[in-house]
């Protein structure tokens, strides 16, 4: 029997899995220091696949006068225990651009109630 499950569903496992990998990589202590520093800079991506909820906010004009066609997504889920919402730039084929902001919650209830208002 095969299982699937999302990234949100299984968040903490995959910091806490992230940070093993780490420990014994770097040793005993730098793993969650890493794992921030990692997660911080792959943001974005980690973002766009722990969504729960995602709802089209409209198009994105690129700055730098690019040709490519991006959206602005309202998202909303939860990562490494912590519930989070944000707005993603990403493209026709759904691969995350960016961030235009992210405000984290310590509850569902708090999260669904701003990621009602984004825009």
């Amino acid at each position: 029997m095969t299982m699937f499950q999302t990234i949100s569903a299984a968040s903490d496992r995959v910091v806490a899995t992230l940070m093993a990998g780490l420990e014994i990589e770097f040793g005993r202590g730098a793993g969650e220091a890493l794992a921030a520093r990692f997660l911080e800079a792959e943001e974005s991506d980690f973002l766009w696949d722990a969504r729960a909820w995602e709802r089209w906010l409209g198009a994105y004009r690129a700055q730098d006068g690019e040709d490519v066609e991006l959206d602005r997504v309202a998202i909303m889920g939860r990562l490494d225990g912590r519930w989070f919402v944000a707005v993603s730039i990403v493209d026709g084929d759904g691969n995350p651009h960016g961030l235009l902001g992210r405000r984290d919650f310590g509850s569902e209830r708090q999260a669904r109630t701003a990621f009602a208002v984004t825009h």
